[in-house]
């Protein structure tokens, strides 16, 4: 895999922890473990992900995750709960990625990794935020379901074509972005309308 590549796969899996570390880690050990995919030497760290044990907690958490996300507000308990967590997932598994021969581009990587992270993380917590507002109760779990079909569609999607993932990725940040935007400027207006 080249730089391109490495960087589009880092970038979709930091990501995409934002959205669902559990279910980003459970689906690439489940694939590496069923030899649906074929890691380059650079990239054998990740054989712990395939690790029984590694498996089995990561699929108990993104069960427990799937059922927590449909439910109003505690979503939003959830998502709280796991601000921490997920950077620092997302930019574990972004540093897996990289060669491990560079410390300078160690840290750089779990920079980036982390940092997006927790800008998907930031965009889904403030737009499940607001869909809690909403009155009628369905909404939270389509947007829920909505999430877990993306996180899988684009996971996969980043194993087979790295190229393809990191224009995705970057779309996807553009988004996070916006998002976070457009929460921290309701979240103004909330806040100056109360004074």
């Amino acid at each position: 895999m080249g730089i391109v590549e490495l960087l589009g796969l880092a970038g979709s899996v930091s990501l995409l922890s934002g959205w669902r570390l559990y279910l980003t880690v459970f689906v690439t050990g489940l694939a590496m473990r069923l030899q649906w995919i074929s890691l380059p030497e650079n990239l054998q760290m990740l054989d712990a992900l395939a690790n029984p044990w590694v498996l089995g907690i990561s699929a108990v958490g993104a069960l427990a995750e799937f059922f927590a996300d449909k439910i109003l507000w505690l979503d939003s308990i959830w998502d709280t709960i796991h601000t921490v967590i997920r950077p620092i997932g997302g930019a574990l598994l972004a540093l897996a990625v990289v060669d491990s021969s560079d410390p300078a581009w160690q840290v750089v990587i779990f920079l980036l990794g982390g940092g997006a992270a927790l800008m998907s993380h930031g965009a889904k917590a403030g737009a499940r935020a607001i869909v809690n507002t909403s009155p009628e109760p369905v909404s939270n779990a389509v947007v829920s379901t909505g999430e877990d079909i993306a996180t899988g569609g684009l996971l996969v999607l980043a194993f087979a074509n790295p190229i393809a993932a990191l224009a995705i990725a970057s779309i996807l940040l553009i988004l996070c972005l916006f998002l976070v935007y457009k929460g921290f400027r309701l979240w103004r207006k909330i806040v100056s309308s109360g004074n």
